[in-house]
């Protein structure tokens, strides 16, 4: 995993999406979880960006956690919060509770901001750290934490955040 920041050729849209939007965006999402369901998901860097960018983004913020095995592969892709339009709580404890329960041993946190700007509040990166002291007390690799906007997700590995 070498590319930790990507911003997409389009402008964000303006205005809530229209119902014919809606569909062909959850019918691009139902293409995609069969696509991922026959395919390692972790399979690329830009593979990883891409599901997070289709399965993640919304109106509300949602903390998710890919829980990943020895060789990387997703285990579970589980949300463990849904927020407001502007937070979403999150427990250190949770996240690393349910990978014990999965037997993983790695992985990536992804939430996203709803307004479309990814840069990472302190907050965000405050509870990476806690997250990450809690994965190294357990044995656990925290590989990322990557903030998904709109056309561009932000990797706090890719800051040197983590």
């Amino acid at each position: 995993m070498t590319r930790h920041h990507r911003t997409l050729g389009m402008e964000p849209q303006s205005g809530p999406l229209s119902a014919q939007e809606q569909v062909v965006i959850y019918e691009a999402r139902q293409i995609l979880l069969r696509h991922l369901n026959q395919n390692p998901v972790l399979s690329s860097w830009q593979a990883v960006l891409d599901y997070c960018a289709l399965t993640i983004r919304g109106e509300v913020e949602r903390f998710h956690v890919l829980y990943l095995d020895r060789k990387n592969r997703l285990v579970s892709d589980e949300c463990l919060a849904i927020g407001t339009v502007d937070h979403v709580p999150v427990y250190p404890r949770e996240v690393l509770r349910r990978a014990l329960a999965l037997n993983a041993t790695a992985l990536i946190v992804v939430h996203n901001h709803p307004t479309g700007d990814p840069e990472p509040s302190a907050s965000d990166i405050a509870m990476t750290r806690e997250i990450q002291k809690g994965c190294k007390l357990m044995g656990l690799a925290l590989h990322d934490h990557i903030i998904v906007g709109i056309g561009r997700e932000v990797s706090l590995r890719g800051r040197g955040e983590i």
